[in-house]
């Protein structure tokens, strides 16, 4: 799951997408109100972390920009703030959680979990691609039943492109979903994750079609 990180506390911006990284999410952090906005629009997240108190631009705008456009992102609103006409506020404009600083991570990861298990729920929790099945809410690609082993940061690549399958994918869109956006990782280093995830999908009838120089493709064999 990619998930934007909004809040201009660096230390915690980073604390938070250290743990959401090691538990195998993509992690995007921005420190900006306006910039988050400006991110949010075009590039989209799967879920945000969003602080209120921001610099150019307030949380409560950013929540009130997205659900402006019909975006159903699932959103967990931050703040130091504890009053309850604060929290009221919130989920007025379309939050969908609310967590007081400070907070246990513990306690941040079972709202995500609970906020995709929703989302699974409305979008379908499962999807088929060949003889593969997609679990999204365990984040477990099965076969027959069983469930194969793939490292995070393959199955991180193969929730991209699946989510984005029969369109080519370009390298950097991939870079940014398993590393996060403005990681400092040069985009060559996605290369060995798929090569190592198309040999582990072709004896499932699923490949990953490659146009060099552009980017990659999720297809089932015919």
């Amino acid at each position: 799951m990619r998930i934007a990180i909004v809040e201009d506390n660096e230390t915690l911006a980073h604390a938070i997408a250290y743990r959401l990284r090691d538990r195998g999410h993509a992690a995007d952090i921005l420190h900006d109100g306006q910039e988050a906005e400006s991110f949010l629009a075009q590039e989209g997240a799967d879920l945000v972390v969003l602080d209120i108190n921001l610099p150019g631009m307030s949380g409560f705008d950013v929540l009130r920009a997205i659900r402006a456009r019909d975006d159903g992102v699932p959103v967990i609103l931050l703040t130091a703030r504890s009053d309850t006409a604060d929290r009221v506020a919130g989920l007025d404009l379309g939050a969908d959680d609310y967590l007081v600083k400070p907070f246990e991570m513990d306690e941040l990861e079972a709202r995500i979990r609970a906020l995709s298990r929703r989302r699974n729920l409305e979008y379908g929790a499962r999807e088929t691609i060949g003889g593969l099945e997609f679990d999204r809410s365990t984040r477990q690609v099965l076969a027959a039943g069983d469930v194969l082993d793939i490292p995070r940061k393959e199955l991180a690549t193969f929730e991209c492109l699946l989510e984005r399958r029969g369109r080519l994918v370009p390298k950097s869109q991939l870079t940014d979903h398993v590393y996060g956006v403005g990681a400092d990782i040069d985009e060559k280093a996605i290369e060995p994750h798929v090569s190592r995830l198309r040999r582990r999908l072709a004896d499932h009838g699923v490949t990953i079609r490659t146009a060099r120089g552009l980017g990659y493709m999720l297809e089932a064999e015919p």
